[in-house]
């Protein structure tokens, strides 16, 4: 049987022709696809600008079925179900990112990130501490460090917060060494609750080694020296609160009169709430001078006639109604309705308010239970302020 060149030279042909075909056909599907999902994308981004996160979310949906292998899509999606709160889906869409084996070293580090924002906002703290301790050495490390840190203090794992506050300083992110006595503190006051004051006072001084110029610590260790009966050691802490942080004399004042009484120091201690009072007339400070004057033992000294004194140098509706309580009215009979009214109003101006968040409490916190900021209540009363 002979073969016919003829099938060949024919052939030919129509392979190319079919091949030219194909290629068309593919070129005119991928563009079509490249169309669409750039469509899609930008439509995400007008919603997501006009703050419709619904619609922006479907259309990232869409961008991504048509686009399956684009990071980006990946992760603006994520970020959107993380802002609604959908924080299973977003879970999803960075796990899924952190299983793709195509992906860059730079993509998996901020696929881990956002993973860890993730449990985070969800509340899953073991989850997410153990996402944030995978991005040391990482660009997110320093990030990662402060979530860890807030998540170590909101849980109150004192020792473990005091571990990641040490690294932050030693790579030069801020001055941890007050907050390093605050965990110091904290840990003091648990081991005085279990009834370990000799574990308390040295941890309480370790406070106060890590941090002299912090008020905490020497006001702890006051109440723990008065609570273990050296009330001379326990005024001497407070006398050097005065030297080394005396802007906080007012948070001890109450103490300092009590530790004069048990010592019998009370002129002493007059005198230097008087010296401090004479340059910032805080209300806690006078009312310790009038307690110190008011004393059994006391030398005859101004007394209660201090509250008018300081209304010469504050207009301070606290001090009228403390002036006012023990004075005889030309009706005295309408007295004590009109003291009731002036301790209601003045009840809110003897709060204390966090200068970060605002939050008032009738008690003095180190940290605010608030918004969790460390020292920023003042040791002055909202009137002061």
């Amino acid at each position: 049987m002979e073969f016919d060149l003829s099938w060949i030279l024919l052939g030919f042909p129509l392979a190319f022709g079919l091949g030219w075909l194909a290629s068309r056909f593919d070129l005119r599907q991928l563009r079509e696809e490249n169309r669409r999902a750039p469509k899609a994308y930008f439509k995400g981004l007008n919603y997501l600008l006009n703050e419709q996160q619904d619609q922006a979310i479907d259309a990232f949906i869409e961008a991504v079925q048509n686009d399956p292998d684009t990071s980006e899509l990946h992760f603006a999606l994520g970020n959107l179900f993380r802002r609604r709160g959908e924080y299973n889906r977003a879970v999803r869409v960075h796990e899924h990112l952190l299983s793709r084996g195509d992906l860059s070293r730079s993509d998996r580090e901020r696929a881990q990130h956002a993973l860890a924002l993730d449990f985070l906002k969800a509340g899953l703290l073991d989850r997410a501490e153990d996402a944030l301790r995978r991005l040391e050495g990482t660009p997110f490390e320093n990030q990662a460090r402060l979530a860890l840190l807030a998540i170590y203090e909101r849980s109150r794992d004192w020792p473990q917060a005091a571990a990641i506050a040490r690294k932050m300083q030693g790579s030069n992110q801020g001055d941890f060494s007050p907050r390093q006595a605050h965990y110091l503190c904290e840990q003091a006051l648990t081991q005085a609750a279990h009834g370990d004051l000799a574990a308390a006072q040295r941890l309480l001084e370790s406070a106060i080694d890590a941090a002299p110029g912090a008020a905490r610590a020497r006001i702890e260790l006051a109440r723990l020296l008065q609570r273990q009966g050296d009330a001379p050691g326990a005024l001497a802490a407070l006398l050097q609160l005065a030297q080394d942080a005396p802007a906080a004399l007012p948070l001890a004042a109450a103490l300092l009169v009590e530790l004069a009484a048990a010592t019998g120091r009370s002129a002493e201690v007059r005198a230097l709430l008087l010296r401090h009072y004479e340059q910032f007339p805080a209300l806690d400070l006078l009312e310790g001078i009038v307690a110190l004057d008011l004393a059994p033992d006391a030398p005859p000294g101004p007394g209660r006639e201090w509250y008018v004194r300081h209304l010469d140098k504050e207009p301070s509706l606290v001090a009228a109604s403390k002036w006012l309580a023990t004075e005889t009215l030309a009706h005295e009979e309408f007295h004590p309705q009109i003291q009731r009214a002036l301790d209601v109003a003045v009840k809110p101006l003897t709060r204390y308010r966090c200068a970060a968040c605002g939050f008032e409490a009738r008690q003095h916190f180190w940290q605010c239970p608030g918004c969790q900021t460390w020292d920023s209540y003042p040791a002055r009363r909202v009137e002061e302020l």
